[in-house]
């Protein structure tokens, strides 16, 4: 991809401060919520991304009270209330769920994010693009899907369909590009092999995947590619903030912030200052041209590392190493291990046989205890996978998990964001 169809840095962080700009004098005036969070704050001082700092953060739990005392969709808009014509739900996964209104403009700009994401990707328009996926109020792939016909790409909706009905529709088809969660990816390719369809002879040739951190994890993305030999693309987004990330095709080892529709920070969740560039910590997000709902200084709860090394095919973009590493408030410390549920992941879909799993965190003598469910494949015994499932994780991540077997078919499966972890 030629860097000269970009923007330099310098007229990356210009634009970033004109819609900085514009977002403060413009948007924030118009929202009971940022009115109020702004109260005594010179905002004529913060004229860049440098000036961020002299603002709070906001937290998810303030727009769930905001909603909860002005019900239903809270104080962050900026538009009568007539002038929104789309609504979406998050999932739900870390709380109470938030409604979040989009107006026609703020609509066309998550488009046009999606127009940068797919060019990142080489996406063309010849491909055909298809999005198993159930387009319910959960935002998922609307953007995506919404973004690719407005381009006037090719779009195969796949709602309401049996995984086998979906399969089908590959075969009749043939799209080039599918869109769904790296869970439901792994799902298509156990219906696929049930069914003796040929998914990795099919007509896709890259799969977008969203919702989940597995895109990012090495184990996981080799084992969804090498089920449907296609190539993988990992994305990132947040119902309430939009699709801010993307993937380029020449470096699918980090994911770049879409800089000049988005202000990325990295600080530290317990400081809230800048780390240094190369050490993790919180993804903090201001985006830049939602205003209708616009975020400033949002903070994600999700844990990312800025690159050391400049991006290796000349991105002006920031390059987040890894992706996704993880969400903060997803880590269980098992006899003095820290532990993800990316990395157990990761060391799950290296196995051959284990079709699904499912970790339940208890107590035990008042320490956390991790309880692993094992489904087999068929055919194979669980007297042969579950030593090798014990032997993987104690020595990939240093302690010993208690592991146990499920029946076939016994642990749930999912269409969208995989919900594997389970506190009892």
């Amino acid at each position: 991809m030629p860097t000269d169809a970009f923007p330099t840095r310098d007229e990356i962080e210009q634009e970033q401060a004109a819609k900085l700009r514009t977002l403060l004098t413009e948007s924030v005036p118009r929202s009971p919520f940022w009115s109020a969070k702004f109260a005594g704050v010179d905002l004529d001082g913060v004229r860049a991304a440098a000036d961020l700092s002299r603002l709070p953060l906001c937290t998810k739990q303030e727009l769930v009270d905001d909603q909860a005392a002005n019900a239903p969709f809270g104080t962050v808009l900026t538009r009568p209330a007539s002038a929104y014509n789309r609504i979406h739900q998050t999932s739900g996964t870390t709380g109470e769920p938030l409604r979040w209104l989009d107006d026609a403009d703020s609509w066309a700009w998550f488009g046009r994010c999606w127009d940068e994401i797919y060019r990142l990707a080489g996406v063309t328009e010849e491909d055909r693009l298809f999005f198993p996926f159930s387009f319910g109020p959960f935002i998922g792939f609307w953007a995506a899907f919404d973004g690719a016909a407005r381009a006037g790409r090719f779009t195969i909706a796949g709602g309401g369909m049996s995984s086998e009905g979906r399969l089908r529709l590959i075969s009749m088809v043939a799209p080039t590009v599918v869109g769904c969660t790296p869970t439901y990816a792994l799902r298509l390719a156990e219906v696929a092999e049930a069914v003796g369809f040929d998914l990795a002879g099919s007509s896709v040739r890259k799969l977008f995947v969203a919702g989940e951190p597995g895109g990012a994890i090495p184990e996981v993305r080799d084992r969804i590619e090498k089920t449907w030999g296609a190539t993988v693309f990992d994305q990132w987004g947040m119902t309430e903030l939009g699709s801010v990330t993307a993937v380029a095709e020449e470096d699918r080892d980090a994911i770049y912030v879409l800089d000049r529709e988005f202000i990325a920070e990295v600080l530290d969740p317990e400081t809230h200052s800048p780390v240094a560039t190369g050490e993790a910590g919180e993804l903090v997000v201001t985006n830049l041209g939602r205003l209708a709902s616009p975020l400033i200084r949002y903070r994600t709860g999700d844990l990312v590392r800025l690159s050391a090394e400049p991006s290796p095919i000349g991105l002006p973009y920031t390059r987040l190493e890894g992706g996704i590493l993880s969400r903060l408030d997803d880590m269980v410390t098992i006899r003095g291990n820290n532990v993800f549920p990316s990395a157990v992941d990761a060391v799950l879909r290296t196995i051959e046989g284990v079709v699904e799993y499912r970790v339940t965190v208890t107590t035990a003598r008042a320490m956390p205890h991790l309880r692993i469910q094992i489904e087999p494949a068929e055919g194979v015994a669980p007297a042969t996978l579950l030593p090798t499932v014990h032997k993987a994780v104690k020595e990939r991540l240093n302690f010993t998990a208690e592991i146990v077997p499920a029946a076939p078919n016994e642990l749930p499966r999912f269409e969208m964001k995989g919900r594997r972890w389970v506190r009892a």
